[in-house]
């Protein structure tokens, strides 16, 4: 496991593919840490998927959203398929309502966890 940021109250851990994030994501934090998993990202192998991990995310607010979303595009930037995006529960129900789980892969299988 690698600490890619440590600021803020909020870390982000990189292992085998994965981005970990936790911690209370604010507008404070959400530029260096998008910043330091988009570097990561991006130094990836295009040949790797990539599993965003964002259960241990505190606080829900835009800003974690925003984070995510950025993630995504650099991931696409850098051609490399995001399998699963992990998300809290409540960090999970306002993906939903802003109308963007559609675009996470699996978005099906976080609604059934959500239901469980």
């Amino acid at each position: 496991m690698t600490r890619l940021f440590d600021e803020h109250d909020v870390c982000l851990d990189a292992v085998e593919g994965k981005l970990a994030v936790s911690g209370d994501v604010d507008f404070e934090a959400a530029a260096p840490l998008a910043a330091a998993g988009a570097k990561w990202i991006a130094d990836q192998p295009v040949s790797g998927a990539l599993e965003l991990d964002l259960r241990g995310v505190d606080r829900v607010s835009s800003a974690a959203l925003s984070v995510m979303l950025e993630w995504l595009r650099s991931a696409q930037r850098a051609g490399i398929e995001v399998s699963e995006v992990r998300l809290s529960p409540a960090l999970a129900k306002l993906t939903e309502l802003a109308g963007l789980d559609a675009l996470l892969p699996q978005a099906g299988a976080h609604k059934t966890a959500m239901a469980d």
